[in-house]
């Protein structure tokens, strides 16, 4: 019998809370994203975070410190080698990604273009990194005119292609990122994902259409997705984690168009009757505001966020158990529009610890996290992390 019926596992993507003591070797320097726009902010509102125990962890400037936090706190550090989305997400379910995904800050190699071109008969324009919106600002006009491919890359693993929908119908804009994926799939690309990009409308107004498309890798092994799955458990994936991990162990998939919408999705799974794992994404954090170096954005998607935590705690029960992390960082203020090598949080929370939380052993692997969902639901354990479950009182 599980110790908790539902387990809601939430990802502030890109919340890290310190630099990681290994964040050298990624080029990364006294890097702290909740600290830095903490500070940057004059101070952040989270009351809610800090009733759980976010500054029991690290003092967050503005948040007060609990004297009897309500959440078991400690902080997470990543064994992996990578700092972006699939990896921290990939291990935070019970895998060593020990071959980094790879990344082109400065675009596709000419070889991996001049494929693409060969292949479909359609010039590439673009090749660089960029915003999906400023991309067709600049290029969106050309590539109606023309018949080419707007290319472009991010700060993550990814390749994606735009196309305006009445110039290259959908059929053969998936066609082509199907032969992207197949030929990125090793080195030397080692790619995370392909995106079909697909838009309407006429220059000056052009707008993304609902029918993106992500290629992704599948995960190289069994996740506790899967295992929860097998076992016929449910597995709820909200905002992006669907394809995070390609479907693998999923049982229901929920879009979601921004923060809010992701938290609006989460209070209205938890009024469903399932026994398993919720799993939230809540992308906004690192797509709008990290990458894009706002911190004042940053600050005030943190505190809307934290606003809405109470109607999470109203629909929670002794058989829920909420837990609150990040997947990686992405320092709103250091140079550059890539993640960073950081510390992420983690609170456990459930009305159960009735005497609240108190402090964790620091985490030396995400996959403590996986461990532990695996072990709440008596399934087979994950080959890396060790559970926490027994920590809590």
């Amino acid at each position: 019998m599980a110790e908790f019926k539902r387990v809601h596992l939430v990802v502030m993507d890109s919340v890290g809370i310190g630099e990681a003591p290994d964040a050298a070797q990624f080029d990364d320097f006294d890097v702290d994203t909740f600290g830095h726009i903490a500070k940057e902010r004059g101070g952040l509102k989270m009351p809610n975070m800090g009733k759980l125990g976010l500054s029991n962890i690290r003092e967050i400037q503005g948040v007060d410190k609990a004297d009897q936090p309500l959440a078991y706190y400690t902080k997470m550090q990543e064994k992996s080698a990578g700092k972006d989305t699939m990896t921290g997400h990939w291990e935070i379910m019970g895998l060593y990604i020990d071959t980094p995904f790879r990344v082109f800050p400065e675009g596709f190699p000419d070889e991996l273009i001049q494929r693409i071109e060969e292949k479909t008969g359609r010039k590439v324009i673009g090749n660089k990194p960029a915003s999906g919106t400023e991309i067709l600002d600049e290029l969106g006009e050309e590539q109606m005119k023309t018949g080419a491919l707007i290319v472009y890359t991010s700060a993550d693993s990814v390749l994606q292609i735009a196309a305006h929908e009445d110039i290259i119908p959908l059929k053969e804009l998936y066609e082509i990122c199907e032969f992207c994926r197949e030929i990125t799939l090793e080195d030397p690309y080692m790619l995370g994902r392909i995106i079909a990009r697909p838009y309407v409308g006429e220059p000056g107004a052009f707008k993304r259409t609902p029918n993106r498309h992500d290629y992704a890798l599948k995960p190289f092994d069994r996740t506790v997705m899967s295992e929860l799955k097998d076992a016929d458990f449910d597995v709820i994936a909200i905002g992006k984690i669907s394809d995070i991990y390609d479907g693998e162990g999923v049982t229901q998939a929920i879009r979601t168009t921004s923060n809010m919408d992701g938290m609006d999705k989460l209070i209205d799974t938890m009024d469903q009757d399932f026994t398993g794992l919720s799993f939230l994404n809540l992308v906004d954090f690192d797509a709008l505001y990290g990458h894009r170096r706002d911190p004042q954005g940053y600050a005030q998607a943190l505190e809307d966020y934290d606003a809405r935590l109470p109607e999470v705690f109203a629909k929670m029960t002794d058989e829920d158990l909420l837990i609150i992390t990040a997947d990686h960082g992405n320092d709103p203020t250091y140079r550059g529009t890539d993640h960073t090598r950081e510390y992420v949080p983690l609170l456990v929370y459930s009305p159960r610890f009735k005497n609240g939380g108190s402090e964790l052993e620091l985490r030396k692997t995400f996959a403590d996290l996986g461990a532990t969902v695996a072990d709440n639901f008596g399934v087979k354990m994950p080959q890396y992390g060790t559970s926490f479950l027994k920590d809590l009182k």
